[in-house]
């Protein structure tokens, strides 16, 4: 049966990749591995683009290589396993987020928390156990390890479930491990673009009451209105952040500018947390004296293990939680890049790979 064997030899794919760190994506022809026996092998229909994307098409965090093929939110139907993979079968809906490998032998690993193995590989940019380079969903196909691969649930569309496997799990795995998904409980989340606004519907469908914090009072109306959010703050008005000083039991901060956090720590109650998921380039300065003062916290979170993964889109699904997209051709990514850097997006660029990506010859 075809779906069990595996294949003899490297796939052909297609993606659009950088070259350099000029970001410039182009069509691109390079191989996929064989389907190995664990190994689960789909057709990408959809991909997110993240704004991590962005900063290593650049080359911004220092550890791009390339050529690069972006792309770590994917979604995609299954078109061939391997002979030992349990989990799945052809024509089942699944995705791979931002990893693709770990050690599977460390404490991360055992407490199923791969995403904060030593060892843990990324889905593009980085080095396989094989000595190969991984490459991203801006691609037709992708092979992964069953273990790295999240089943779909029925009723959440592709298109929909491919953010949530990057700023869907970021933002849902803080408010779980932070205990911050109680009802009654008020969370502030801190910006508004594709993570936040995962942040404020994740938050509400957990039963907390919701406030946006953003430097933009022109968000006010769509945080409300269409994204449930129960109260708005600009954060450059003192009086507006006067009025909410003590108020809130824990934040998740997504901005990955730098911005000031004596006035974010400020905002909660005692024993609240800030907790940071945007990654600023530069250190952000943390006055220690607001902390001492109501016992709070500042912590940190990055995207979630393949559990909590697994957990978090079957809870997105039993809630309707899903992100607002703008579905775009993979010959409009670059123009998307341009757009995404100027925060010109409500709230995540989403590529059509399936109808739009076309071999070159």
């Amino acid at each position: 049966m075809a779906s069990q064997a595996e294949s003899q030899h490297p796939r052909k794919a297609f993606g659009w990749a950088a070259r350099d760190s000029s970001g410039v994506l182009s069509p691109f022809n390079f191989s996929r591995r064989e389907t190995g026996e664990k190994d689960v092998t789909f057709k990408v229909l959809y991909c997110g683009i993240c704004h991590s994307d962005l900063h290593m098409l650049k080359n911004e965090w220092g550890n791009s290589i390339y050529p690069l093929v972006p792309g770590h939110e994917i979604a995609g139907v299954v078109t061939e396993v391997g002979s030992k993979v349990q989990k799945f079968k052809v024509g089942d809906k699944v995705g791979v987020g931002c990893m693709v490998g770990s050690c599977n032998s460390c404490q991360s690993c055992a407490d199923d928390l791969e995403n904060y193995c030593p060892k843990m590989i990324l889905t593009y940019a980085a080095k396989y156990v094989d000595g190969t380079i991984t490459y991203g969903g801006y691609s037709d196909t992708m092979v992964a390890d069953e273990h790295f691969v999240i089943r779909i649930p029925d009723g959440m569309p592709l298109d929909a479930a491919a953010p949530l496997l990057c700023a869907g799990i970021t933002v849902y795995s803080p408010l779980r491990y932070f205990e911050l998904d109680k009802p009654g409980l008020h969370v502030g989340v801190v910006g508004l673009g594709g993570l936040g606004h995962m942040a404020v519907k994740f938050a509400k469908a957990l039963g907390a009451k919701v406030t946006v914090i953003s430097t933009s009072p022109n968000k006010q109306k769509e945080a409300i209105e269409q994204l449930g959010a129960d109260s708005f703050v600009v954060s450059r008005e003192q009086d507006q952040m006067q009025a909410a000083m003590g108020s809130l039991d824990g934040i998740i901060d997504t901005v990955s500018a730098v911005h000031p956090l004596f006035p974010l720590i400020g905002l909660l109650k005692n024993h609240g947390k800030l907790v940071m998921v945007g990654a600023p380039e530069k250190p952000l300065e943390l006055p220690v004296f607001p902390l001492l003062m109501g016992r709070k916290i500042v912590g940190g979170s990055c995207i979630g293990g393949m559990k909590e993964t697994q957990e978090m889109i079957d809870f997105a699904a039993k809630h309707n939680v899903k992100p607002e997209i703008e579905v775009i051709p993979i010959d409009y990514v670059n123009t998307a890049m341009e757009r995404l850097l100027k925060a010109d997006v409500k709230y995540r660029f989403v590529i059509d790979i399936g109808n739009t990506l076309k071999a070159s010859s």
